[in-house]
């Protein structure tokens, strides 16, 4: 079969011929991919930053967004048929620490789990691979190409559910189930994990307001008005002046990963206010931070910060179950966030520079 394929550390990468998978145990499943997303992860590991081989190779397979169709299932597999289209999670647990062995590697203790694609495991760039059942998520069929995003809304998920449990935990005299009803909520960095974002807010029924860096009369904002939210363009942005106009900003997720910005967010999250953080800044010079500000308004005015990474099956299974809901709300948005594909023979073009009107890249299979 044909594989995209890096060598770790460095910036060579190509498609290769590479071993085809076999189902070696009898919950394991066949699946031919039909598309693969890119991410920020991707385009780091492909010059030169953080990807790890398997033990024992020089090489990774790199992906882990994938969308799939099952072709071949072992004698034990019950969840799904030959036919079927998945998705399969992502990380591996060490099978050592409490949370791993509660089937929740997204709170690994130890570190030493694998994901596939990024860390110690081949991902899903490839023209076939093999998994266990346990790790694969059928997709209803209406939901069609849109479902190669389950990993990033499954990102999405864990983020915005544990946001809504804490506050509704502590803030027990609200008794409406919905927490972020009628909240205003506000979206840092509007590219695919961003608008997810802004589009599961207002699923539940939150006020959102995005924030980015693109053109006020790009794709961005103008999907994100489609989807009844406010854009603002923080190229020139007036924190005074935002702080003046939505003083009780209860939720804000960071999907933008830039410290610097990160820490002006804190500053305008409202009373009793949560800052959840799923960005990944890349590692850059100091910069001077007022700590001792940030430390009063967080401590006077009772407000979370909440760092969320990674994901559950279940965040994969009610990513989907939104997608489908997202569909019917707002028909055609969705499809919309998936700007640029590419065949697998031409995937050096999703490498390079990519401008403001790009929102999801993938590479296909099927074609």
């Amino acid at each position: 079969m044909k594989a995209i394929v890096l060598k770790p550390g460095t910036t060579q990468i190509q498609v290769t011929d590479f071993p085809d998978p076999i189902i070696q145990k009898e919950t394991q499943i066949k699946v031919k991919i039909i598309a693969v997303g890119i991410c920020g992860t991707d385009r780091e590991e492909a010059i030169g930053g953080r990807a790890d081989a398997p033990q024992g190779e020089d090489r990774l397979v790199i992906g882990h967004e994938m969308l799939g169709s099952v072709v071949e299932i072992g004698s034990k597999v019950s969840k799904v048929k030959v036919k079927d289209r998945v998705v399969i999670s992502v990380r591996r647990g060490c099978n050592a620490c409490e949370p791993c062995l509660a089937s929740r590697s997204d709170y690994c203790t130890t570190g030493n789990y694998k994901e596939r694609g990024i860390k110690g495991a081949h991902g899903f760039q490839s023209t076939y691979v093999v998994d266990d059942e346990s790790y694969a998520i059928k997709v209803p069929d209406e939901l069609g190409d849109i479902a190669v995003m389950a990993e990033p809304m499954a990102v999405v998920q864990k983020a915005i559910q544990e946001a809504i449990l804490l506050q509704s935990c502590r803030m027990n005299w609200i008794q409406n189930p919905n927490w972020s009803q009628g909240k205003v909520a506000c979206v840092a960095g509007l590219g695919p994990i961003g608008l997810l974002a802004c589009a599961v807010l207002r699923l539940k029924g939150a006020h959102v307001i995005g924030l980015d860096r693109a053109p006020p009369d790009g794709i961005r904002a103008k999907l994100l008005k489609a989807m009844g939210g406010t854009f603002v363009n923080d190229k020139n942005f007036d924190m005074d002046a935002f702080r003046n106009k939505y003083p009780d900003l209860q939720l804000i997720v960071d999907a933008a990963g830039v410290a610097q910005f990160d820490f002006n967010l804190i500053e305008l999250l409202g009373p009793n206010g949560i800052l959840v953080l799923t960005g990944v800044p890349a590692e850059k010079p100091q910069f001077p931070v007022n700590g001792s500000k940030l430390m009063r308004q967080i401590v006077l005015k009772n407000q979370i910060i909440l760092g969320s990474v990674n994901e559950s099956i279940q965040h994969f299974i009610d990513g989907l179950h939104d997608m489908q809901e997202i569909k019917k709300k707002w028909p055609g948005v969705l499809e919309q966030f998936i700007t640029h594909q590419f065949h697998y023979t031409e995937f050096q073009k999703v490498f390079e520079k990519h401008g403001s009107e790009e929102i999801k890249a993938i590479i296909r299979w099927d074609k």
